[in-house]
C-alpha cells in the first residue's frame, strides 16, 4: 500500500489565509476559490459547519459567500445535498496526476489530505484568528481508493449523474482528468471507519508541523514525523531529497517543500499501518 500525503485547501496563493480550527477543535478545511466551479461557499458545510460566513470573515470580505469554490476532495457527505449513488471522491489533472500515475498509485492506496490551519475565535460580530496562534500543517482527511476513473478518456463506470456537482465534471476537459472514488470501508488494521472522511477534531497525531523548541520560529513547513519515514530507514517520500531530512531521537524532521501537491510515501507496510492506526486514535 502506498500513502499519498496530499496538499489541499487554502494556501498563501489560493485563499491567502489558513483554514480554521474551531474553539472546540473541529477542523474546517476551506476549498480554494475557482470561478467556474458549480458550488458557492454559501452552499457548503464542513464538519457540520456552514463555511460561507467563516470564509468571508477570515478573508476580511475578499472572498464572499456567493463566490464559487473548488470542493475537492469532496469527502464529507454532509457538505451538500447528495444524489443516490454518490460517494466520496477526489479529482486530479495535469502534472500532479501524471506524478500519481508515474508512481503507480492504484486502487487500495490511501490519500491523506493536509492543509494550512490556524485557531479561530468568535467576537460579537465576526470570526477572527486567535492572536499569536501559529499557522500549522495538519492532516484533516483521508480517502482509500476504491476506483480510478479516467474522465479525460471518457471512462464512466459509475452513475456519473450522482457526481454532477463534482468540479472535475465541470471545465476540466483534459486527457489527464481523473477521479478517485472511495472504497466502502477503510479496511486497515481493523479501524472502524468509512473509506473516506474528515478527521472530526485536531489531535497531536494529526499535526505535521514540529511544535517543539527545535522549530523556534514555528515554521509550518518544518515537520516532525515518525522515525521510520527517514530515508535511512529505506522509506521514500517523493519531492523530498535526503538533504531535507534530519534524524531525531524518536522522530525525524523534514523541511517540506513548498511546491507539489501529491507526495507519495513508500515504506514498510507494518510501519505505515502503525502510523495510520495512530492517526485514527482520538
Amino acid at each position: 500500500m502506498k500513502v499519498v500525503i496530499s496538499r489541499k485547501g487554502f494556501d498563501s496563493q489560493y485563499g491567502g489565509v489558513p483554514s480554521a480550527i474551531l474553539p472546540d477543535g473541529r477542523l474546517i478545511p476551506f476549498p480554494i476559490p475557482l470561478r467556474n466551479d458549480p458550488t458557492a461557499y454559501g452552499e457548503v458545510s464542513v464538519n457540520s459547519v456552514a463555511i460561507g460566513k467563516l470564509v468571508e470573515d477570515l478573508t476580511n470580505g475578499k472572498i464572499r459567500q456567493k463566490y464559487r469554490c473548488h470542493l475537492d476532495p469532496d469527502i464529507d457527505r454532509g457538505s451538500l445535498p447528495r444524489l443516490t449513488g454518490w460517494r466520496p471522491s477526489f479529482g486530479q489533472i495535469d502534472a500532479a496526476q501524471g506524478h500519481l500515475q508515474n508512481q503507480g498509485v492504484a486502487e487500495g492506496d490511501l490519500f491523506l489530505f493536509f492543509g494550512w490551519f490556524r485557531r479561530i475565535e468568535k467576537t460579537s460580530s465576526a470570526w477572527r484568528y486567535v492572536r499569536d496562534s501559529p499557522g500549522i500543517h495538519v492532516l484533516y482527511g483521508w480517502l482509500r481508493i476504491g476506483k480510478i476513473i479516467r474522465l479525460g478518456q471518457h471512462e464512466h463506470p459509475i452513475p456519473i449523474k450522482a457526481f454532477a456537482r463534482h468540479p472535475h465534471l465541470h471545465g476540466h476537459n483534459r486527457p489527464s482528468n481523473t477521479l478517485y472514488t472511495a472504497s466502502d470501508r477503510l479496511g486497515i488494521a481493523g479501524i472502524d471507519a468509512s473509506g473516506a472522511g474528515l478527521f472530526t477534531a485536531i489531535t497531536d497525531n494529526l499535526i505535521l508541523t514540529d511544535q517543539s523548541e527545535t522549530n523556534p520560529r514555528r515554521n509550518r513547513s518544518v515537520w516532525r514525523l515518525p522515525a521510520f519515514m527517514h530515508p535511512e530507514k529505506g522509506s521514500t517520500l517523493t519531492y523530498h531529497c535526503s538533504a531535507r531530512w534530519q534524524k531525531g531521537h524518536d522522530y525525524c524532521f523534514l523541511r517540506s517543500t513548498g511546491k507539489g501537491q501529491e507526495f507519495v510515501l513508500n515504506a514498510e507496510p507494518a510501519d505505515l499501518t502503525k502510523w495510520i492506526v495512530r492517526l485514527f486514535q482520538r
